[in-house]
């Protein structure tokens, strides 16, 4: 059994696109959904944050005083966090924010995306995007009747007349079939998809 995607041609609405309705038909499981973008959220941190600690302030080594006799508190170090050029108590290191999500749930979630972005109506394939020359004013023509919306163009190759068109555009973002965002798709308005490319996506998520 097949599903219909919308196709815009010449900016009207053109036959349609036939696609699987087990990658494009699937029920919305907002619990898969938040998690693949919390994930994906997540791996986008750098995780670079650090501190010293005592163990790792250089120096130190010397007991400053006597253990007994000064009137003062014993110390064995001035390298401690009560010093001022001591390491600190609960020293941040470097980490992974990553968080593991299989394949299979992967796949599942962002089939169940590309099925709801269908439902609502904001999925369409159109092969009219692509300008002749890296033409800001050229896509926005191009693009006329979603000029309110955020629009996420998804090829199946990079095009650098798309891209260089589209970069001075702060609602337009452009990405290749194989590095797709679930926060883009989750994001946008509209996801305008290319013939090749969503062929390659019910590839990838069958």
């Amino acid at each position: 059994m097949s599903l219909q995607i919308p196709a815009i041609k010449d900016g009207k609405e053109d036959a349609a696109v036939a696609v699987s309705e087990a990658v494009f038909g699937q029920e919305y499981n907002e619990p898969l959904i938040h998690q693949l973008v919390v994930s994906y959220q997540a791996a986008a941190r750098s995780g670079t944050k650090a501190q010293k600690s005592r163990s790792d302030v250089s120096g130190g080594g010397a007991k400053p005083w006597k253990q007994k006799g000064s009137g003062r508190a014993r110390a064995g170090t001035t390298r401690g966090p009560l010093w001022r050029t001591g390491g600190v108590t609960f020293a941040a290191s470097n980490r992974s924010y990553k968080q593991k999500l299989n394949k299979k749930m992967y796949r599942a979630a962002m089939r169940s995306i590309f099925s709801e972005l269908l439902r609502q109506e904001r999925l369409v394939v159109s092969d009219d995007v692509f300008p002749s020359a890296p033409k800001t004013k050229e896509l926005t023509s191009r693009l006329e009747g979603y000029s309110d919306n955020r629009i996420l163009i998804i090829t199946d190759a990079v095009n650098s007349d798309l891209f260089l068109a589209a970069r001075n555009l702060s609602k337009v973002e452009v990405c290749v079939s194989s590095s797709l965002s679930p926060v883009a798709l989750v994001n946008s308005d509209k996801v305008i998809v290319t013939t090749s490319a969503i062929k390659l996506i019910e590839e990838r998520l069958g």
